[in-house]
């Protein structure tokens, strides 16, 4: 992932989904280290969409 931000950082756009808030990136990427590399490249200069409310899955009736 790291390898993959650095390639694209200031050099081209990349989109970014995630189930996680990124106040929790930290522990689901589990190297300390690693953490702060790819979250410096990716929060800064970030436009954040934060989307809220129930599951579209839930609202289907999709099991998970």
């Amino acid at each position: 992932m790291l390898e993959l931000v650095e390639a694209r950082n200031k050099v081209a756009s990349t989109i970014f989904c995630s189930q996680y808030d990124t106040s929790e990136w930290h522990e689901n990427l589990y190297d300390p280290t690693l953490a702060d590399a790819i979250c410096d490249r990716i929060i800064y200069n970030a436009d954040t969409i934060q989307i809220e409310g129930e599951s579209m899955r839930k609202r289907k009736g999709i099991p998970e």
